[in-house]
């Protein structure tokens, strides 16, 4: 099986001066998840190379035992320093997309032409597709074929208002996942902040924050050995 792993390649935190990125939690888990079972994994990113690592992630308070393999894993720095570039990647050669979140993707991702198409593409095939975090907000400009949000009447999950407001980054962030989604038609749901949860609509699978990456991963490879996608 392959996987294709879409990274953000934004590392600026608004106007605040801070970076941003990718969050190392929500790339490291799942890659473990999807190596284990001996998938092909692909990296990409809007602009390809090395993407940018939000600095916070990778606190002590933030780290895990899958962070510190991955960080002392030398195939996969290798893979991480070298994403290929998404506009030049066929989705058509993965059997699965995930997509790490992280606030990078609010700025990129989300408006990312070629982001917008495999995502369209990725559920109108009826392939297997998730986003973690603060990323099911690149689900915001995709549409069905007759022009309507993708998420109209989907039931998804995603980085809620109340957690955007424990982290003090509600007025800097260029959107709120969990309002946008609502706004276009989705069907939220969340648990209480920072605790795991997961939602699939179809081969669309979205995990609230960083404790749901883990196990919207193994949804999917659930997902791919039971519709041997």
């Amino acid at each position: 099986m392959k996987i294709l792993i879409v990274l953000t390649s934004h590392g600026e935190l608004g106007d605040t001066g801070r970076k941003t990125g990718f969050w190392l939690e929500e790339l490291a888990t799942p890659y473990y998840h999807f190596r284990d079972v001996g998938w092909d994994i692909t990296l990409a990113s809007p602009q390809g190379g090395r993407p940018p690592l939000d600095p916070k992630s990778n606190e002590p308070q933030f780290q895990t035992e899958r962070t510190r393999r991955f960080e002392a894993d030398v195939d996969a720095e290798a893979l991480l320093g070298a994403t290929a570039r998404l506009d030049s990647v066929s989705v058509d050669d993965f059997d699965a997309v995930f997509y790490p979140g992280g606030h990078g993707p609010l700025w990129d991702l989300a408006e990312d032409p070629a982001s917008i198409a495999l995502i369209e593409r990725m559920v109108r095939a009826g392939r297997p597709l998730a986003l973690v975090c603060h990323a099911p907000g690149a689900l915001r400009h995709a549409t069905t074929p007759d022009g309507e949000p993708l998420v109209a009447g989907r039931q998804v999950t995603g980085f809620t208002d109340s957690e955007e407001d424990a982290m003090g980054l509600t007025e800097v962030v260029p959107f709120l996942v969990e309002d946008d989604l609502v706004a276009r038609g989705a069907v939220f749901s969340r648990v209480r902040n920072f605790e795991p949860h997961v939602v699939v609509d179809g081969m669309l699978v979205t995990g609230q924050n960083p404790a749901s990456s883990g196990p919207a991963a193994m949804e999917l490879i659930s997902m791919v050995r039971n519709t041997g996608a």
